[in-house]
């Protein structure tokens, strides 16, 4: 079908575009296909042509609402030359990539995922659309992060330069500064954080890039201690936070959730022991409880934690003021 892998994946692109303008109501045309595949709007013009006149596609452009869209619905684009095995997992990892989106990361990761396209060998055919019509990957809530100031924190990492920053930390009402020397960046639950020593704290810290409301690449060099590792720093951590001391969690689940606990590893050091009423006992060492509550709390009824009596403390305080809100 196509004359190379490089004109193949931008066919379905192209394809692809089209659907979703018709779709929801806002046509594709050249420009923003261009625009959002990073190549000429030459380049879009030429597979257009390429598709209605050698793949007989029946695309039609409507001036009125300027963008292209198929006369007859049910087209499908011929099968083509390629990996079956290849274009899945390429087809896949785009989908999954989207999770990365608030960072100029998934840009990045998106030219080099084309220029892998290019290099893909050409063995069997297959129907190029299959990926997009039946799989999706569901990304986390995303937080919000200025590419200038995400550009700013991985140049000083890579580079082993001291950040200085304002820094919003959850419950404050203003920024404060900080010095910080950039050990690591970790992705969690939609958010990417930095974990760096904190000149301010005297201590490793972690720090949601997300917070980070100005920053400064200063031409103070430091180096990460030779024992330093985010395993060894996270320790037993349940989350992205950690702490000093370490807690011996014990959960019990009621029936009713033992499948849908036991088909997950929650925690790597977990161990479940099934009770003789059906009622299944989560038992894992982590070092910070926060992470901890919100998940036990994400159950709602029919669990129950037995230890540590901190952690019960603080759910049945959260859980006062929570009844509280609806008297």
């Amino acid at each position: 079908m196509a004359r190379n892998k490089a004109q193949l994946q931008r066919l379905i692109f192209i394809d692809r575009a089209i659907r979703a303008g018709m779709s929801s109501g806002r046509l594709a045309n050249c420009s923003t296909m261009a625009a959002e595949y990073e190549v000429s709007y030459k380049s879009i013009m030429r597979d257009i042509d390429y598709l209605k006149n050698q793949c007989n596609a029946p695309i039609s452009y409507n001036p009125q609402r300027r963008g292209f869209l198929y006369t007859e619905e049910n087209y499908r684009l011929p099968a083509m030359n390629i990996s079956e095995s290849d274009l899945f997992a390429i087809s896949l990892a785009r989908k999954v990539l989207r999770q990365y989106e608030n960072t100029p990361l998934f840009h990045q990761l998106s030219r080099i995922f084309r220029k892998i396209e290019k290099s893909l060998p050409e063995r069997i055919s297959v129907d190029p659309t299959w990926v997009d019509e039946r799989m999706s990957v569901l990304p986390e809530n995303r937080t919000v992060i200025d590419p200038e100031t995400w550009n700013l924190v991985t140049g000083a990492l890579r580079h082993g330069q001291r950040l200085k920053m304002q820094y919003l930390k959850p419950g404050a009402v203003a920024p404060a500064d900080r010095l910080v020397d950039p050990y690591h960046t970790v992705s969690f639950q939609g958010e990417w954080y930095l974990v760096g020593f904190c000149h301010l704290r005297r201590e490793v810290r972690t720090f949601a890039i997300s917070r980070i409301r100005s920053v400064v690449i200063l031409d103070d060099r430091f180096t990460i201690p030779e024992d330093f590792t985010f395993d060894k720093f996270a320790g037993q951590h349940f989350g992205i936070f950690r702490g000093t001391r370490n807690y011996l969690v014990r959960i019990l689940f009621e029936a009713r959730h033992h499948p849908y606990v036991e088909e997950r590893e929650w925690h790597h050091g977990q161990s479940l022991d099934l009770q003789a009423d059906g009622s299944l006992l989560l038992t894992f060492t982590t070092n910070h409880l926060f992470e901890v509550k919100k998940w036990v709390l994400s159950w709602g009824g029919g669990v129950r934690v037995l230890t540590p009596p901190e952690l019960v403390s603080d759910l049945k305080e959260e859980l006062r003021k929570a009844l509280q809100a609806y008297d």
